[in-house]
């Protein structure tokens, strides 16, 4: 296993696997949340009466969150996907995978804060999919994230974070103001270094890094780099 990298290695191994080796952004989405998808369903959700609900944020981390409520729908899964925000709001990526997701007819709604639904389908819940914020966050997290995020640790269910717990620095480890507390992290090609120090190990739980598909060369080059 390669090293854990920082945010700023983490981004520039995307950036390579995008642009040096012209993998398709949208691939990298897609492959992204169908790993995230199988692992839930590894985890106990093959049952019919699972019930997940998925809360989005609309930068990339959301577009991933939409490709999991897929996957998971087209496998049975009673699925409850959240965009916390308004679609028209949503990157290129994300949006297309909204948009999928409104085609096939998986439930997706749009929150602005903890409605009695929300809470009730937070409390329904088997499994809660974490997918608000990415390891580009490094502001102190505000409403309405802030409640939605103290909701989803308040009800004490299995809460699975894609990539990286939404709050947590994913260099350093700190808190920023407010952090999901995940059962699972899937994160994505390389393990990040603020899951081994500070809050992570406490806030990440179980770290799964998964293969999307990058090129061992951009790690590499990213990571020799950092040597050099």
């Amino acid at each position: 296993m390669h090293k854990a990298v920082s945010v700023s290695q983490a981004q520039k191994i995307d950036h390579l696997a995008i642009q040096k080796f012209g993998i398709p952004s949208l691939i990298l989405m897609e492959n992204a949340g169908r790993e995230t998808a199988q692992e839930i369903l590894k985890l106990g959700s093959k049952k019919r009466r699972a019930r997940v609900c998925i809360f989005c944020g609309t930068g990339n981390n959301g577009g991933d969150g939409f490709v999991v409520a897929r996957h998971l729908f087209n496998a049975g899964i009673n699925v409850r996907t959240f965009l916390i925000g308004k679609p028209q709001n949503l990157k290129q990526d994300p949006a297309t995978y909204y948009q999928i997701l409104k085609k096939i007819g998986c439930p997706v709604k749009s929150i602005r804060k903890v409605s009695t639904e929300v809470l009730k389908d937070l409390k329904k819940a088997t499994v809660i999919v974490d997918a608000i914020f990415g390891i580009g966050l490094s502001r102190t997290i505000d409403e309405p994230f802030k409640s939605i995020i103290n909701a989803m640790n308040q009800v004490k269910k299995d809460v699975i974070s894609v990539d990286v717990p939404s709050g947590l620095d994913a260099t350093t480890g700190k808190i920023l103001g407010v952090c999901v507390k995940a059962s699972c992290t899937v994160t994505f090609a390389v393990m990040k270094k603020g899951f081994l120090k500070n809050n992570g190990p406490r806030y990440a739980g179980k770290v799964i890094v998964s293969d999307i598909g990058i090129p061992r060369q951009a790690i590499d080059m990213i990571l020799l780099k950092g040597r050099s």
